[in-house]
């Protein structure tokens, strides 16, 4: 279900299998037009993003779906990272996690999250959070296409 547009490129930032499964049947049943991107760390996002090493063909995301509980980088420090970097500031960032403390919550806010979701733990739940998402693709303004071409940046 396209309606002529192109498939949103998301990026899921997760450690946890069961919740990458579950995210992906969740997009599948929401009938999402899409490519997922899966990588498990901080450490491993920011390569994707900065198209290093393994990730060097890796696609511009069009949105980001990020765990703040993640290993080696967490998703908290991720975050900050991501909205403080001007090529990558403009991706919308979808926090969804366990987390239900205030502190990530308003944190999360501030520094400029979409939204936050706490993790659903039933499918039909987490459906209606991927639908969501699908009305995000269609609100969404996209980025130029010279964001989506550029070529990768320099290992730092």
């Amino acid at each position: 279900m396209d309606f002529g547009m192109a498939p949103l490129d998301i990026l899921l930032i997760e450690d946890n299998p069961g919740d990458v499964r579950l995210t992906q049947e969740a997009l599948k049943d929401a009938r999402v037009w899409h490519h997922l991107f899966v990588v498990e760390d901080g450490v491993k996002a920011l390569a994707f993003l900065h198209r290093q090493g393994e990730f060097a063909a890796a696609p511009r995301p069009d949105m980001i779906l990020l765990d703040l509980n993640l290993p080696r980088l967490d998703g908290r420090e991720l975050l900050a990272e991501i909205k403080t970097e001007p090529e990558l500031k403009s991706i919308p960032v979808v926090i969804l996690t366990t987390s239900q403390m205030e502190e990530d919550i308003k944190r999360s806010h501030d520094l400029r999250a979409y939204a936050y979701i706490t993790k659903p733990i039933d499918l039909y739940k987490f459906v209606a959070v991927a639908r969501s998402i699908q009305e995000f693709n269609f609100a969404v303004v996209k980025a130029p296409a010279s964001f989506k071409s550029r070529p990768p940046s320099p290992d730092r």
